[in-house]
C-alpha cells in the first residue's frame, strides 16, 4: 500500500492552484497550474489502501485506485499508468472532466477530505504522455470482422479501441467535420485543450482505428446500408437533443440553446471562419440552468468579454455539506464552485425565467423572472415576485432529452423507451441483430466515465457476438458483481 501513516501525517486535501482569474480569463488554456510533484506524492500517500475500497464502488469503471495510488507515492510512474490504463482507455478525459464520484465514495472521506483520487490520475496521463509511455497497441492478428461505430464521443472512441485491440478492423463514423463529438466540440478549452484529444486519436491511428469525419449517417449513407456493410454496429451518437424552455419570447434574437454558443467557440479557436458567431462580447448575459454546460457558458462569456454574467437555476441552492438523505458512499449533490464560478458573475437559485422580452427592433433586452416555489411537487413561478433582468443574450443550457432516433427508427425500426433513449438489452444489443447501443444514447445523459465504461462493456458484447466469445472486460458487469449483495 501507499505509506501506511499518510492519512494521520497529512490530513489536509491539497489541489494544485488555480492561475490566477486576472490572467487565465484572457487566453483559453486549462485553469490549473502545473502540479507539483511532492504534493502529488503526499495526496497519493493518504490512500488508505482499504480492506473494501469503496471508491471501486463509486467508478463505473472499476478503476484499480489504490494500486495507481501507492505506484504514485512510490514514484513508479510507469507501472501506474499501466494499471490506470488496465481500466481506462482515457484518463486524461476523465481525470479532467469527470465530476470524480470515486472520491464520494472514498473511505478516508467519512472523516476526512477525500483523497484527490481526480488529480492523481491526471498527473499519471500526463506524465506518462510527457515520457512518451502511452503508445499504439495495434493487434497481433486480425479477425476479418468489421465494425462501424457510429459517434466519436468518449463511448464510441472506448469501443472502438477495444474492438481494434480485439483484431476487427473498425470505422468511426462523426458527422462533424472533425473527431471527438462533445470533447471536440462542446467542452471549452479552459476545461480540456484539445492537445490531448489530439494525441489519443494519433495512437488508436496507429493502432488501425479507422476515422471518418464529416459522415452524417441515416443522411449520407442509411443506416441500412452501414448494416449491410459491416459485420456489426455500435450506436454511440450521445444524448444530443436540448431541453427547450417554451415560454413567450422563446423564439427571439439572442435566445440561444448552450450547445449552438460553445461549439461555435470551440471552432473559432480552432481556427475557423465561423459566420454570425454567438459572442457574448460587450452583452449583459444570462444562463439558464445551474449544471456544469451552464458553468461552461460562463466561463466562455468572460473571456468573450461580457459586460455581466447571471446564471439562474430554478431549484434550491444545493448544501455545502453532505445531506443527511445521500450519506457516504452516495455521490451527493453539493454546492459547488467551479474556476468559472470564481471569474465573475451572480448566480441565483430558486428563479423561475417566465418571459423572454424584446426591445424596439425585436431582439431581447431583458428576461422577466420570479421567485420559484414547490406546489404538489411541481416547481412553479410565485406571483407577485417577479422582475427583469437585462440580457443582450442569453444561453439555455438545461440539460438534454435524448439522442436524435427519426432516422434510426424509420430506416432500422429501432424502438425507443419512454424516456426518449434507444432501447437496448442488458448486453447492449438492440432488436436489429448486430446492432448495439452505448452511452448516452442507450442510457440518457449521464458522466463521461459512464460513457467509457460503457463503450468497453458494449465492445465486449460486440467481441462475443463477432466471435463467440470475448476476453475484452466488462467493468460495468464486474462492477454490479461486485458489489452486489
Amino acid at each position: 500500500m501507499a505509506d501506511p501513516k499518510g492519512f494521520l501525517k497529512v490530513t489536509e486535501r491539497e489541489l494544485p492552484k488555480r492561475r490566477p482569474v486576472p490572467v487565465r480569463i484572457m487566453d483559453w488554456k486549462e485553469v490549473y497550474e502545473q502540479g507539483d510533484p511532492a504534493q502529488l506524492r503526499r495526496q497519493a500517500g493518504r490512500c488508505m489502501d482499504c480492506g473494501i475500497p469503496f471508491c471501486h464502488q463509486g467508478c463505473p469503471l472499476g478503476n484499480l485506485i489504490p494500486e495507481w495510488n501507492d505506484l504514485m507515492w512510490r514514484g513508479e510512474g510507469r507501472a501506474a499508468i499501466e494499471r490506470l490504463h488496465a481500466t481506462n482507455n482515457f484518463p486524461e478525459f476523465t481525470g479532467r472532466l469527470c465530476p470524480a464520484p470515486c472520491e464520494s465514495a472514498c473511505v478516508l472521506g467519512i472523516n476526512q477530505p477525500a483523497v484527490t483520487i481526480k488529480q492523481v490520475e491526471v498527473s499519471i496521463i500526463d506524465e506518462a504522455f510527457g515520457n512518451g509511455w502511452v503508445q499504439p497497441q495495434p493487434p497481433g492478428r486480425l479477425t476479418g470482422k468489421t465494425v462501424a461505430v457510429v459517434g466519436s464521443g468518449p463511448a464510441g472512441l472506448a469501443a472502438a479501441q477495444q474492438l481494434t485491440r480485439a483484431g476487427h478492423t473498425v470505422a468511426v463514423f462523426e458527422r462533424d467535420d472533425r473527431i471527438g463529438g462533445l470533447l471536440r466540440y462542446g467542452i471549452p478549452d479552459f476545461k480540456m485543450e484539445k492537445k490531448h484529444l489530439d494525441l489519443r486519436l494519433a495512437q488508436m491511428t496507429a493502432e488501425g482505428t479507422r476515422f471518418r469525419a464529416g459522415v452524417n449517417i441515416g443522411v449520407d449513407i442509411s443506416w441500412e446500408q452501414l448494416r449491410e456493410r459491416y459485420d456489426a454496429v455500435v450506436v454511440a451518437t450521445g444524448a444530443i437533443v436540448p431541453r427547450d424552455l417554451p415560454i413567450p419570447g422563446r423564439d427571439l434574437p439572442g435566445v440561444h440553446f448552450a450547445m449552438e454558443y460553445l461549439t461555435q467557440s470551440n471552432r473559432h479557436l480552432a481556427g475557423d471562419q465561423v459566420f454570425d458567431q454567438i459572442t457574448a462580447e460587450g452583452k449583459h448575459v444570462v444562463v439558464l440552468g445551474g449544471g456544469d454546460t451552464g458553468a461552461d457558458c460562463i466561463g466562455t462569456a468572460h473571456r468573450q468579454g461580457a459586460l455581466s454574467v447571471t446564471n439562474l437555476a430554478i431549484g434550491k441552492e444545493p448544501s455545502a455539506s453532505r445531506p443527511p438523505e445521500q450519506p457516504w458512499p452516495m455521490h451527493p449533490t453539493l454546492f459547488e464552485v467551479q474556476s468559472a464560478h470564481e471569474e465573475g458573475g451572480n448566480r441565483h437559485f430558486l428563479a423561475s425565467t417566465v418571459e423572454f422580452l424584446s426591445n424596439d427592433v425585436g431582439e431581447v433586452r431583458a428576461i422577466r423572472v420570479a421567485e420559484t416555489e414547490y406546489l404538489d411537487g411541481r416547481r412553479v413561478p410565485k406571483a407577485g415576485t417577479e422582475r427583469e433582468i437585462p440580457a443582450d443574450l442569453v444561453l439555455l443550457a438545461l440539460g438534454f432529452t435524448g439522442p436524435e432516433t427519426r432516422e434510426l427508427d424509420e430506416q432500422l425500426r429501432l424502438p425507443v423507451t419512454d424516456r426518449g433513449n434507444i432501447e437496448r438489452a442488458g448486453d447492449y444489443s438492440t432488436a436489429q441483430p448486430g446492432v448495439f447501443v452505448a452511452g448516452d444514447a442507450g442510457r440518457g445523459q449521464s458522466l463521461i466515465v459512464w460513457a467509457i465504461a460503457e463503450g468497453r462493456a458494449a465492445a465486449s458484447a460486440v467481441d462475443r457476438y463477432l466471435e463467440g466469445d470475448t476476453e475484452l472486460p466488462s467493468p460495468i458487469a464486474a462492477h454490479a458483481r461486485a458489489f452486489s449483495i
